[in-house]
């Protein structure tokens, strides 16, 4: 292919390129923050839970105490799983990655639901459909785990709040208020990050008029990458490696000088840091602090120091979450999946918005190939 810069207009990746508008957060480049409908994440992220994270991308605004009372009780209302999606779980290979599994799960559930032959353009229904995507996202991430494990699933305490049940359908121990409050914090950090590509997928996809299972199962699949929601998975393993050499300091020099990906390092929308990974770094060294284990940390502080030196790269969230997850004991393979069950909140707020005043999404290219030729007949080929 010819080079970018024969293209003035071409952008590749799309960076740079205005895709749309929105409402729902805002990205600061300069200062490096991020806000959900104006409120900054941090504030969320330190006294808000959850539940009031997603009512406000949903409903576009912080919910009084009724409703934040009456969301919680339609998400504890709409979490359980059908049966007929837990007996599919039962027959999945025991390799098929957990992603996968959450795919296959929503489609099923689009047919289930009843409003599955609403009105794409439905607001209305589309509101629902998105507080039953966003209520059972914890329980099938912890149902699929469990069962490859060859345990049964665990249904979720109504009592408990969205964070708490992931912990406990999971691992079937009820978490305490700290572990309660790693959860909300991470999933607030993660719930909603502009036209990301996971997100620009999904609105891609109900752009045609589909519906937001469908819109959801794009999403899932668009995640799954280790360029966007799977890079914790990989910087947990890249971490594992690290403490396996016992010596930090070489081995992030030695990448450096191979040319080696050093993941959960660096943010195509930020220039000098990613300002949730400050305070998912700080939740990370407290777990490791309460545990006795702050050797991850450790390494994390070395490795961050050199990229910084050398390279100017900066930490993203994915790089103190990778560490903070596995404190807590939650399987790596899970951590993208943990990923859905926060991002589903952005995802059909945009999709929501979307639908709203929807257009078709069908970008130009730039053609390379063959110029006009004569077509050969078969036999003189």
């Amino acid at each position: 292919m010819s080079a970018p810069t024969a293209y003035p207009d071409y952008s590749p990746g799309l960076q740079g390129i205005i895709a749309g508008i929105t409402t729902i957060s805002e990205i600061d480049v300069p200062t490096s923050s991020l806000t959900y409908r104006g409120i900054n994440v941090h504030e969320l992220a330190e006294h808000a839970v959850f539940e009031e994270t997603a009512y406000l991308l949903l409903m576009g605004k912080l919910p009084n105490k009724t409703e934040l009372a009456e969301f919680k009780a339609r998400i504890s209302n709409e979490s359980a799983i059908p049966q007929p999606v837990i007996d599919a779980l039962k027959l999945c290979p025991k390799n098929m990655h957990p992603m996968d599994k959450l795919k296959m799960a929503y489609s099923m559930l689009g047919a289930m639901d009843s409003d599955y032959e609403a009105d794409p353009i439905s607001h209305e229904a589309n509101v629902r459909k998105a507080i039953r995507i966003v209520a059972k996202a914890a329980n099938l991430v912890a149902a699929a785990h469990r069962i490859n494990e060859g345990l049964d699933p665990i249904s979720p305490d109504p009592e408990l709040g969205i964070a708490a049940n992931l912990m406990y359908t999971m691992k079937g121990e009820k978490p305490d208020e700290f572990v309660t409050k790693v959860m909300d914090a991470s999933l607030t950090l993660y719930a909603e990050h502009g036209f990301n590509a996971s997100t620009f997928a999904c609105r891609v996809c109900v752009a045609t008029l589909s519906d937001l299972y469908s819109g959801v199962v794009t999403g899932i699949g668009t995640l799954k990458g280790p360029l966007h929601g799977g890079a914790n998975e990989e910087a947990m393993y890249m971490l594992m490696e690290i403490d396996k050499m016992g010596d930090a300091a070489k081995w992030t020099h030695d990448a450096l000088a191979s040319k080696k990906k050093i993941m959960g390092f660096g943010h195509r929308e930020y220039r000098v840091g990613d300002s949730r990974a400050a305070y998912m770094s700080k939740l990370g060294k407290e777990i490791g602090q309460r545990v006795g284990d702050t050797h991850w940390g450790d390494i994390a502080e070395t490795m961050e120091r050199i990229m910084w030196d050398e390279k100017k790269l900066f930490p993203n969230v994915d790089f103190p979450s990778a560490y903070a997850y596995y404190l807590l004991g939650i399987p790596i393979p899970l951590y993208t999946p943990i990923f859905v069950v926060a991002r589903t909140t952005g995802w059909c707020a945009h999709m929501i918005e979307q639908l709203d005043n929807n257009r078709l999404i069908r970008p130009t290219c730039i053609y390379e190939g063959p110029k006009v030729t004569e077509f050969v007949a078969l036999e003189n080929r």
